[in-house]
């Protein structure tokens, strides 16, 4: 099976009027979502020190940091808008592989929406198709790929980045099936970085190398025509599963965007279920910290294996650890980006109740479920079972859940008005005459 050209076909083939309104619909909600992510973080100490590293080699201005006043070389922007949309941990994430499908994608888009004039149809367009591919390859190498250490939103969302970015490019079947190699030899991201500041740098290194993929195919730059299905291609060296068929089976029928979930908490998206039900159990019993004597909890094995980080010492850390993040759903009856700052992660209070949290991993318990038991020093015991976690496909985000996120990320950054102005463009950016609005809108004092 020619896996690598079939993809490639379909990227350069397919018709936008082809696409389903609920996808088109879809396509708003994360395009929101990744902006607010990433105007969110923009003045985070990782954005920072990126900048600061990096700005000072930048080419002409040509492409936007969101939510501040920088203009980079549209490689650098990429890279910089994929990690300040992954910094909070709070983006979109397509829970068949854990992907973090908009940071690649939108982040290479948007940056070469500012360098050629882009109409918000082709847009919408390309962000789906890119969605599909990074997804679909996922889908293909996932778990065996996740479990031996490898960060999929990095390995497969380069291969997103490069669809996206090379159909706006109209890049013809042959360049597209160059792309792909080229994004192939560069995937990379390991599990290892969680934690740090390079996790968010994965997402925006896939984003950079992405478009460089596609920049490079566009000039007829040679791959192999097999980067995917070859011995020796990605597929089979990056994992020891690789389904061919989930690539390319129902193509252009099924759209994975359509399975893209957001999150309402600022962590690891296993967290979120453990992070519902103690928020739900303190506001039924009106618990406070100083009556618990213990928290038990019951989750799925991988859990533990991506947050069990039992003593966090900054913010990044604690959105690894379930041990930190049961302990400020209780205390603080949220798990937004304030409870991952460093200074909660210290404080002691927050500490002394999660030296009281212990968790178990149960293979019967799915990945957004969780069990939480919680024992009073009276001697009480509440319990919680949560079955599907808030912001999981069975109990989604609305649309306006989504805009008061934003609201929050944005607040301190925008002003009301510039952040009312930037969610109608995201709400609208399928009929944009010029989708770098969008871009341009999130400057403070546009």
């Amino acid at each position: 099976m020619e896996v690598t050209r079939t993809l490639a076909s379909f990227v350069v083939e397919h018709r936008a009027a082809d696409l389903p309104d609920r996808v088109r619909h879809e396509t708003a909600r994360s395009f929101l979502n990744w902006v607010g992510c990433a105007i969110g973080a923009s003045r985070h100490e990782t954005v920072e020190r990126a900048l600061a590293a990096l700005a000072q080699f930048s080419g002409p201005p040509q492409a936007s940091v969101l939510g501040r006043h920088e203009r980079l070389d549209i490689m650098l922007a990429a890279l910089m808008n994929g990690i300040t949309s992954h910094t909070f941990d709070c983006d979109d994430t397509h829970l068949k592989t854990v992907i973090h499908p908009s940071g690649p994608v939108a982040s290479a888009l948007l940056a070469l929406a500012e360098r050629m004039p882009v109409r918000g149809e082709e847009f919408v367009h390309a962000f789906v198709l890119g969605v599909e591919v990074e997804c679909r390859i996922g889908n293909a190498i996932y778990p065996p790929h996740y479990d031996i250490g490898w960060h999929i939103t990095s390995t497969a969302g380069v291969f997103g980045a490069a669809a996206a970015a090379g159909r706006l490019l109209k890049l013809t079947e042959q360049q597209m099936v160059w792309a792909l190699g080229i994004a192939a030899t560069q995937s990379s991201g390991l599990r290892e970085m969680f934690g740090t500041m390079t996790k968010p740098f994965h997402p925006g290194n896939a984003a950079r190398n992405g478009l460089l993929a596609a920049l490079l195919a566009q000039r007829d730059f040679t791959s192999s025509n097999q980067a995917l299905e070859a011995k020796r291609g990605f597929g089979h060296v990056l994992s020891t599963q690789f389904k061919a068929e989930a690539v390319t089976d129902k193509l252009g029928q099924d759209w994975e965007i359509l399975l893209n979930t957001y999150k309402p908490y600022a962590c690891g998206i296993v967290i979120h279920p453990t992070i519902d039900g103690c928020i739900q159990l303190r506001n039924a019993h009106a618990l406070k910290a100083e009556d618990i004597e213990s928290i038990a909890l019951k989750v799925h094995p991988l859990v533990l294996e991506l947050t069990g980080k039992k003593a966090p010492q900054a913010g990044l850390e604690g959105k690894f650890s379930i041990y930190h993040s049961a302990a400020v759903a209780v205390i603080h009856g949220a798990a937004g980006e304030a409870e991952y700052g460093d200074a909660v992660v210290r404080d002691p209070n927050v500490i002394a109740l999660r030296d009281r949290v212990s968790a178990a991993a149960d293979p019967r318990i799915h990945e957004d479920q969780a069990g939480i038991t919680i024992r009073l020093k009276n001697a009480t015991t509440v319990e919680k079972f949560v079955e599907h976690a808030i912001g999981s496909i069975d109990r989604p985000m609305s649309d306006a859940d989504l805009e008061a996120k934003f609201r929050g990320f944005a607040h301190g950054i925008l002003s009301p008005a510039e952040t009312d102005r930037v969610i109608a463009l995201c709400w609208d950016v399928g009929r944009l005459a010029d989708v770098a609005e969008v871009a341009r809108a999130t400057v403070p004092g546009s």
